[in-house]
């Protein structure tokens, strides 16, 4: 390289320098001015989440930006940024289904970041106690999927336990197989969880006709025991063979793509409204011909946009059924509180299962 090509190079880098130090030296700023909005929230007993703010941030940012710099990766940096500077203030104990590099754990840090204290949960029920019983702040579950729709122990669970929904994540769903050898010839099992095992089957049935399926907890569950046996592949997360250091046999082995999976996060609190919000209700229906018509007209006389509607079994009662209701709206506005005080007054049944912002939208692959 010629010696003012070199020179040049030097200063650019000098330069790069001196805006990484810029760039801590805010950071740390930044951070002591979150710590301070914190202790000032405390005294006022205050949420310490303001999702209004943070939407306003985000907001702020992109206009300012003016695609200079790719907006998806400003967006991801500064979420990073908001979130640790967030969970400075109360250290926050997140619940997913386990173990480690499940789908659930990228769900839960792609929303809380690399900062909050995440523990590993065998069930999505024992997820629930736990945060109904306030062993641990948050949890965060997965409730459907794009293509085999709802995971049911999520909806039966909130009919068992009373928590509330703080926010929602999609996460798109891309499934590896995965084992030790990285061999297709190896592989006498396939394992997994349920779903990923419904999102792949027209793949298994053609690449791996007469390979048995086992149905397991969890994508990470999946994982340990391909790490274990040598004869056992798992369909798990990218994530899952760094953790768990297996080879890739096959990258994206769903059957469609668009693969998305919505999770939930649930806690004891729903967050004040953003401004672009979504509110779940679980609604019994009274026992007349043309209730569940009653029930939608109260949402469309007001304009309220539906956008989820489904019905699960009440355990033990054969006969009867809860709707689980998605809106577009938060329990603030007006027009949301005034048709769920109507639909309370029509229906055998009715829990307010939250009100929260709306999903980020949604760029990285599982």
């Amino acid at each position: 390289m010629p010696e003012d090509n070199k020179a040049a190079l030097e200063k650019i880098r000098c330069r790069i320098d001196e805006i990484d130090d810029t760039i801590l030296r805010l950071l740390k700023e930044r951070l002591a001015c979150a710590k301070e909005i914190g202790l000032l929230k405390s005294r006022d007993n205050r949420a310490k989440w303001d999702p209004l703010r943070e939407r306003q941030i985000y907001d702020r940012l992109r206009r300012d930006n003016k695609d200079d710099f790719p907006n998806d990766a400003l967006v991801s940096i500064f979420h990073e940024i908001i979130t640790t500077c967030r969970l400075s203030q109360k250290t926050t104990e997140v619940a997913f289904l386990g173990p480690e590099a499940t789908f659930s754990h990228l769900a839960a840090v792609k929303y809380f970041g690399q900062t909050a204290d995440y523990r590993a949960i065998e069930t999505i029920e024992d997820i629930f106690i736990d945060v109904e019983r306030g062993r641990v702040d948050y949890g965060i579950v997965p409730l459907e999927n794009s293509i085999e729709g709802s995971v049911t122990s999520t909806l039966d669970s909130f009919m068992k336990c009373k928590v509330r929904i703080c926010g929602e994540e999609l996460l798109p769903i891309s499934h590896n197989l995965v084992n030790f050898s990285g061999n297709m010839e190896d592989i006498k099992t396939v394992v997994s969880h349920s779903q990923p095992l419904a999102q792949c089957r027209e793949w298994l049935k053609k690449h791996l006709p007469g390979i048995p399926c086992q149905s397991v907890f969890s994508t990470g569950v999946a994982a340990q025991m391909a790490a274990k046996d040598a004869s056992v592949a798992a369909i798990a997360s990218s994530l899952a063979i760094k953790t768990y250091q297996l080879q890739i046999v096959t990258k994206g082995i769903e059957d469609y793509s668009g693969n998305t999976t919505r999770f939930v996060l649930i806690g004891k609190e729903s967050p004040s409204a953003s401004g672009r919000d979504k509110t779940s209700l679980l609604v019994g229906l009274l026992d007349k011909p043309g209730a569940l018509n009653d029930t939608l007209t109260i949402l469309a006389r007001r304009n309220i946009n539906l956008t989820r509607i489904e019905s699960r079994p009440v355990k033990a009662e054969p006969g009867k059924y809860l709707f689980f209701i998605d809106m577009l709206g938060h329990m603030e506005d007006g027009v949301i509180q005034e048709a769920c005080e109507r639909l309370q007054e029509s229906s055998s049944y009715f829990e307010w299962l939250g009100s929260y912002p709306l999903a980020r939208e949604s760029t990285a692959d599982a």
